[in-house]
């Protein structure tokens, strides 16, 4: 297996190097993409009147079909696809993998520049993840889902190339694919007189394919709309799965692209209905906002850190999942769910047990996912808060404006130095003597502000640590928008003023997309944000209208 290996990584070297720039063959295909179609029709191109499904797409939904390139999975994504192929659970792209650069999403395809340092990487872990597959007998009879017969059994062997190659590669094999695949995995269980190393050679050359590592899209063009594509059920499919679970579609949601459902919106609505209904769902929601409002990692004391994931897991869930209300209630939320622990770190009422329960916040000033722990550890320096960096994230991340990036000559990452008796205001007020400073730090300074009540771990203060001797205001201002104090009465400021809505979907676009968006993209959201407002707000329908959209299910050719 390890020559056959070296070649293919050398190929798999090759093929990435064309995708560091997002383009498109001559034949409107993705560069990269396999030949044969992604449904593995061969041959239908010349009886298909290029129509696709150019009657889900009337012109006005057309003018918000955005860009779309070969989209690499992120190691997050990678190792969930692993687990949900082959049950390896040691999460080797997180270990493996180079780290992907967040934006604040950890898929956008702007950043996912290729070299040969993930090349060697993805080539390791394919190789010792079949190799640790053959080592457990139990999850290499599920991953071959048939019984051999002898060491070469051919109808075995070819069973298992076509299931396990739709999973992995999320569209059905062409028949030369699978005759490619078969003659691998033979010629291997030949020469070590074993069958399932045969198989775990075709493991390894699969999760080394372009199409594995990459979400690569072709579609099918529609009439009189130039550049414009309609994605197959199995291109829609992943889209989906991803985007809802965060792992490669299931056998089930392949069979229902397989059977036409997904080539209506209603189809893929009610197969989102479903994915909505599972664990992996409620993980990935809880997700996108921990990537989104900066606490996927967090600067507090791991155990500690996992008690107030739970937190704000627990809020998301109730909110989206189990109440099924309006989103809002996320940041207006009268109480939290905490274990004594929690609850005391917070200077809460206890209730007798580790197991979260619903804790009224009472007249503390906290409200919602804005005073949880998790929120409130973002934006500072070690073991200090920051309201310069506590306020570009509010009002980069969740309304979405932009801060101007420093002068070259000013480390941001350095805060106005502290001699144990100045006042922070005070120091702080040093960003506004140079006029060219202040017109960012304005934006940022007294929104952050408003949240110095709260350190970095979560808990209340009343005065400042670094000057014993200064109280903290704890007042704050959005720039022409209005004042505040503390966390509760920021997020009704926000909410009061519509600042969360449109920035919200926009978000969540960017994280269904994977980039920025343009201006089919910016079309999109209006739409979709003035239904989420129509709608109470409710995320479940969001997400629901979102993949449902027809625009959704098309790509427009990148320049």
């Amino acid at each position: 297996m390890g020559s056959g290996t070296s070649s293919l990584t050398w190929g798999l070297a090759l093929t990435l190097t064309a995708l560091v720039v997002p383009g498109c063959r001559d034949d409107g295909a993705p560069q990269g993409a396999a030949e044969t179609d992604s449904g593995g029709s061969e041959g239908d191109d010349d009886d298909d009147d290029g129509s696709g499904d150019g009657e889900m797409l009337d012109p006005e939904d057309g003018d918000k079909v955005s860009f779309a390139g070969a989209r690499r999975l992120s190691r997050h994504e990678y190792d969930n696809v692993l687990e949900s192929l082959i049950g390896e659970s040691t999460q080797p792209g997180s270990m493996l993998l180079p780290e992907d650069q967040l934006t604040p999403f950890d898929n956008d395809i702007e950043e996912q520049i290729a070299s040969f340092s993930y090349v060697e990487a993805a080539e390791a872990i394919a190789r010792e993840s079949a190799e640790r597959l053959v080592l457990d007998p139990e999850r290499m009879s599920a991953v071959l889902g048939c019984t051999p017969t002898s060491n070469t059994d051919a109808a075995c062997m070819e069973s298992f190339v076509a299931s396990f190659g739709r999973r992995a590669l999320r569209r059905a094999l062409a028949d030369e694919e699978i005759a490619e695949f078969v003659a691998l995995g033979l010629e291997v269980a030949g020469d070590e007189s074993d069958f399932d190393t045969g198989a775990a050679a075709v493991v390894t050359a699969m999760l080394l394919d372009t199409e594995f590592l990459y979400r690569i899209e072709r579609g099918t063009p529609v009439d009189d709309m130039p550049g414009v594509f309609a994605l197959d059920g199995y291109e829609v499919a992943t889209r989906l799965s991803f985007l809802l679970t965060g792992t490669t579609p299931s056998d089930t949601l392949l069979d229902a692209a397989e059977a036409g459902d997904l080539d209506s919106p209603d189809g893929v609505r009610a197969a989102a209905e479903e994915l909505l209904a599972t664990e992996e769902a409620r993980r990935q929601v809880d997700r996108f906002h921990a990537l989104w409002l900066g606490y996927h990692k967090m600067p507090v004391e791991p155990e500690l850190a996992l008690k107030m994931r739970r937190e704000s897991r627990l809020l998301l869930e109730a909110v989206v999942f189990d109440d099924r209300s309006s989103w809002l209630d996320v940041f207006t939320a009268t109480g939290t769910y905490v274990g004594d622990t929690l609850a005391e770190h917070y200077g809460l009422p206890t209730h007798g047990s580790e197991v979260p329960q619903w804790v009224d916040y009472g007249d503390t000033g906290r409200a919602g996912l804005l005073s949880h722990g998790t929120f409130l550890s973002v934006g500072g320096f070690t073991g200090a808060t920051s309201p310069t960096k506590r306020g570009k994230l509010i009002r980069t991340r969740l309304m979405c404006g932009t801060v101007a990036p420093p002068p070259p000559d000013v480390d941001a990452d350095a805060p106005p130095p502290a001699d144990g008796q100045t006042c922070k205001e005070e120091r702080y007020a040093a960003h506004n003597e140079n006029p060219v400073c202040a017109a960012c730090h304005e934006q940022m300074d007294p929104i952050g502000f408003g949240l110095e009540a709260y350190d970095y771990n979560g808990q209340f203060r009343t005065h400042d640590p670094e000057a014993p001797a200064c109280d903290i205001a704890g007042e704050g201002e959005v720039s022409g928008v209005g004042t505040f104090s503390g966390p509760g009465e920021l997020a009704a400021l926000l909410i009061d003023n519509d600042l969360l809505d449109t920035c919200a979907v926009a978000q969540l676009y960017r994280y269904a997309m994977g980039r920025q968006e343009d201006e089919a993209g910016v079309e999109m959201i209006n739409e979709l944000a003035d239904e989420f407002e129509e709608g109470g707000h409710r995320f479940d329908a969001l997400l629901l209208d979102l993949v449902s959209h027809p625009a959704f299910s098309h790509r427009r050719e990148e320049a």
